[in-house]
């Protein structure tokens, strides 16, 4: 393994390692922690519990994001709930069953020892939410209520109806607000990070603008966290909310901070379809609702018919008939190919024929509607706001949408990047999905590696920080740093072209979905790759940001945003097109079985690819991770 990406997996049995861990990890002392200071970039679940985690425990925290409050971070977003092996239904869940489950479902392209820990310490973060006041589901005994999600046989996620994300962001967001108060968090809202900081090779600061008067800072300190969330806005039609963006994972990537796995894109398969090309986002409506929906195409090609008026015998419910063993649980990647299979084939419905039926009658005249109510009651709400369709009465239509990224900056065990005092944590960093994320695994990621596991690594590491004197922000790294940045604004400016950053990124989103999207091809992504070069260079020369930089200009926001866009797109292609194997969400038409299902290839491609920045986003060089399978063994990935 190359020496610079020692991952630093402690010694032992697996689930003894994050107990050794613990057990030898170096400490500060309270009167030290005051003396260094920490920057978190990013105020969803990972940000905001990293934060007030760190100041609680006495560091001087700096919080940063860009939105007017925390509480609008994209973690509000998730609806359907949060993982944790309680073994409440008594139906056979434990930590390593856990364990297995999201090994497999990742399609074994992830490290044992993060997701052991993962699961070890998801039954902790229940506590901890319970003790926020996160209003969970209850039964009627009063013990915590669970539903399934797709890829498991047990009920291990616990939801508060439709809006845990919100719910589990509220009781971040209050701690972190108790630190705000206490003066031992100083929080920037409204201020983007454009760029790291490294000193002698270590991570010491940002360069922020402020968007409400155009300015740019610079903030010192003695490392950074970065909790920035994923790319799928990418794509420009996802999930995502329009603000959502990979600026602060890319900007460090280019400064010394290895990107692992950058295709590895997660496509969800419950999302109402585009309606029309004015769209500029789509709606996630919760996996969840497959606990109790069923999914179904009409057999018959282009079938016009109300769906009450199509018979039981005129239905094909695909999942249930190709994956009998998990039925409309399924996971992700396996449900939304299947969908767009039948889209393909002409089955598909509504008015653009772009969706498939996800119908809740047998559910409804089995437990009666207020149960359903109870259960999914916000959802069924948004939805017929949305579309004017009450879905009590006549099947929601869905169709697969991007979603959420697996892949992410390169971290070690102590989630620390290749950059030696930048750590990130969540859905910014690669570290435990693999090829495929399980539904309700990204709360508990982002919450585990804030609350529970960022306090113990980022201490150790800041052991050997409590003799270096505070940074001068005044001082030369920092002040190059924040002239590049405002060479590029002033870069985007003077451009005066035709097009809009939101026509580059709308064409970037279309391009990279049909060729880097459910389905790849060797064919495909070389002519991805030759296109978004051209398209790059036409952004370079034609694009127009009206206004000036030291003002308010969200024009000059998105700006940045697509242009780090257009090398990250480069950058997911290239690791899609050296990946010559079919795993989880990353799909080669060539290689796949007999019957349509991923085909793996462990011998050549069990290792995570971690990218290095050359200067040219045409010319990563990679770096590979060996993925070493000591306690359970790969198997082929089925769930027939």
């Amino acid at each position: 393994m190359s020496r610079i990406l020692e991952v630093r997996i402690p010694d032992g049995p697996l689930p003894e390692k994050w107990s050794n861990y613990k057990a030898k990890a170096r400490l500060v002392s309270p009167n030290n922690r005051k003396k260094l200071d920490v920057i978190v970039v990013g105020t969803g679940l990972a940000g905001a519990s990293a934060a007030a985690s760190l100041a609680e425990m006495g560091y001087n925290v700096k919080s940063f994001c860009f939105q007017d409050s925390p509480r609008r971070a994209h973690s509000v977003a998730a609806q359907g709930g949060v993982n944790a092996s309680k073994n409440y239904r008594n139906d056979g869940d434990n930590v390593f069953r856990f364990f297995y489950d999201t090994i497999k479902g990742g399609d074994f392209r992830s490290r044992e020892a993060n997701v052991y820990r993962l699961a070890e310490c998801s039954a902790s973060l229940i506590d901890q939410a319970v003790a926020q006041g996160v209003p969970f589901a209850r039964e009627y005994g009063g013990y915590l209520r669970n539903r399934s999600f797709g890829g498991v046989q047990v009920s291990r996620t616990f939801y508060a109806r439709g809006q845990t994300g919100q719910q589990l962001l509220l009781g971040a967001y209050q701690a972190l607000m108790r630190q705000v108060s206490a003066k031992k968090v100083t929080l920037y809202a409204r201020h983007e990070m454009l760029d790291l900081v490294v000193i002698d090779g270590r991570a010491r600061g940002i360069i922020a603008r402020n968007l409400d008067t155009g300015q740019t800072e610079r903030h010192a300190a003695h490392a950074v966290v970065l909790a920035t969330g994923g790319f799928g806005k990418i794509y420009y039609l996802s999930t995502l909310a329009m603000g959502c963006n990979a600026s602060a994972i890319w900007r460090a990537h280019k400064k010394g901070a290895f990107m692992a796995n950058p295709s590895w894109t997660q496509i969800h398969p419950t999302c109402l379809p585009q309606s029309g090309a004015y769209q500029s986002k789509l709606t996630l409506m919760s996996e969840s609702l497959r606990n109790d929906g069923r999914i179904w195409v009409p057999l018959q090609h282009d079938d016009t018919r109300a769906p009450g008026a199509i018979p039981e015998e005129e239905r094909d419910y695909y999942l249930e008939r190709k994956y009998p063993s998990f039925g409309n649980l399924a996971p992700r990647d396996i449900a939304s190919r299947a969908a767009k299979e039948q889209i393909d084939a002409g089955k598909g419905v509504g008015p653009l024929k772009n969706a498939v039926y996800l119908d809740f009658s047998k559910a409804i005249g089995e437990y009666g509607k207020s149960t359903i109510t109870e259960r999914y009651g916000n959802l069924f709400t948004m939805y017929k706001k949305i579309t004017g369709i009450d879905a009590y009465r006549e099947p929601m239509k869905i169709s697969p949408a991007a979603h959420f990224s697996m892949g992410g900056l390169w971290v070690d065990y102590d989630l620390m990047t290749s950059v030696p005092g930048l750590f990130a944590i969540g859905e910014a960093n690669f570290s435990d999905h693999g090829a495929n994320r399980l539904g309700a695994n990204s709360l508990l990621q982002a919450c585990v590696d804030g609350y529970f596991v960022l306090p113990y690594t980022l201490q150790n590491y800041l052991a050997d920080e409590i003799r270096t004197p505070r940074f001068d922000p005044d001082s030369t790294p920092f002040i190059e740093a924040e002239r590049a940045v405002k060479a590029q604004l002033q870069q985007f400016t003077d451009c005066r072209g035709s097009k809009t950053a939101d026509e580059f990124h709308r064409e970037l989103g279309r391009e990279l979905y049909d060729k880097c999207g459910l389905l790849r091809s060797g064919e495909g992504l070389r002519n991805a790759i030759r296109n978004i070069r051209e398209l790059r260079e036409a952004f370079r020369h034609d694009l127009l940001v009206p206004g000036h930089t030291d003002e308010v200009n969200s024009e000059l926001e998105k700006a940045g945003r697509v242009a780090d866009y257009m090398e990250i797109a480069e950058l997911m292609c290239i690791d899609a097109l050296h990946r010559e194997e079919s795993c989880g969400a990353h799909f080669r038409e060539e290689y796949q079985t007999a019957e349509g299902e991923a085909r793996r290839d462990d011998e050549r491609f069990c290792y995570s690819a971690a990218w290095q920045w050359t200067g040219n986003p045409s010319e990563p060089v990679l770096h590979k991770e060996p993925l070493v399978f000591e306690t359970i063994t790969p198997t082929v990935r089925s769930y027939k």
